[in-house]
């Protein structure tokens, strides 16, 4: 594969990964790298969740501290892969990244990397859970860390039992209906360091407020959620990291530095519990916001040491 210098520089490499043409067009993914300047067999690859892309340098740090290599993936249709002829975010079944992910881990696999673990984040955690058990004993990685993966819609239980299946059935027979997103646009002003956050990142690929979701959209999560919520088994081991609580402020607080802000961790809990792994662990962290990597400092430390301490155990 022919590497170029990544947006974020600093070693950091990117390469276009060409898949075949979907229903909106040309599509790519974007594998990013760094490699550990020491020698070593062990990699980790990161996988993003819905309105975001690879900018989490931090992880990449932990990581590289540990003599692992770094790989991050923007999926089709976000961040660095997202084309002309795309809608950000679109797709009709979860399994369009099962080609993303199939290709970036073969990449791995063959720049000499035998000890794969592979880590997503929300949506990201989603997907990851589902590629596992789909692809069964697929030997191009070797454990899973989901970071607040999302199991459910953070919405009522009746909304869960009317309105999704609803949306879901409008998005079989027409995807293209658009739809508006609703989670807390003071999420992302927690994170940008032109507001009360701390990162830096590109707005237009991360968005406060999301763009438009459609149906299709929603009908391919809902599916996701369904096959978790029936019990998926995945012959790997895997690691459901999430924060204590969950938090809903109406107005700009504080408290947005204390808990999850877009998903309901209890719905986390309860799905992460219906599935089967031969090992199986998961783990909640008071003030942890939703990306748990990206919470305030000490906590943040909290989540690498967990996440480090389950890898020397079970990769």
């Amino acid at each position: 594969m022919k590497y170029i210098e990544d947006i974020l520089k600093n070693g950091f490499e990117q390469t276009t990964i060409i898949h075949p043409d979907d229903y909106e067009g040309a599509v790519v993914s974007t594998l990013i790298r760094k490699k550990n300047p020491n020698q070593s067999k062990k990699a980790v690859l990161c996988i993003h969740g819905f309105n975001d892309y690879f900018f989490q340098t931090i992880i990449a740090e932990k990581f590289l501290e540990k003599d692992y290599h770094f790989y991050a993936l923007d999926l089709r249709k976000y961040g660095r892969s997202i084309l002309p002829n795309h809608k950000p975010n679109n797709v009709r079944n979860l399994s369009e990244y099962y080609e993303d992910l199939d290709a970036a881990l073969a990449i791995i696999k063959n720049e000499g990397n035998t000890e794969i673990a592979l880590y997503g984040h929300s949506t990201g955690g989603l997907i990851i859970s589902l590629y596992a058990a789909d692809r069964n004993r697929i030997e191009l990685f070797d454990v899973l860390i989901c970071n607040s993966p999302f199991y459910d819609f953070n919405v009522p239980w009746i909304q869960k039992k009317t309105v999704i299946p609803l949306l879901a059935f409008l998005g079989r027979l027409n995807p293209n209906i658009a739809l508006p997103i609703g989670f807390s646009k003071f999420y992302g002003k927690s994170l940008h360091k032109n507001y009360f956050g701390e990162w830096d990142y590109n707005l237009k690929w991360k968005p406060h407020a999301a763009p438009s979701i459609n149906a299709g959209w929603v009908n391919a999560i809902h599916q996701g959620h369904s096959s978790i919520a029936k019990g998926i088994s995945i012959y790997k081991s895997i690691l459901i990291l999430h924060s204590l609580k969950s938090v809903y402020p109406k107005i700009w607080s504080e408290k947005m530095f204390e808990g999850d802000a877009i998903l309901n961790v209890n719905d986390i809990v309860k799905r992460a519990k219906l599935i089967e792994s031969p090992n199986k662990a998961i783990i909640e962290f008071e003030g942890a916001i939703h990306d748990l990597v990206l919470s305030r400092k000490p906590v943040r430390n909290f989540v690498f040491e967990a996440i480090f301490e389950w890898l020397e155990t079970y990769l």
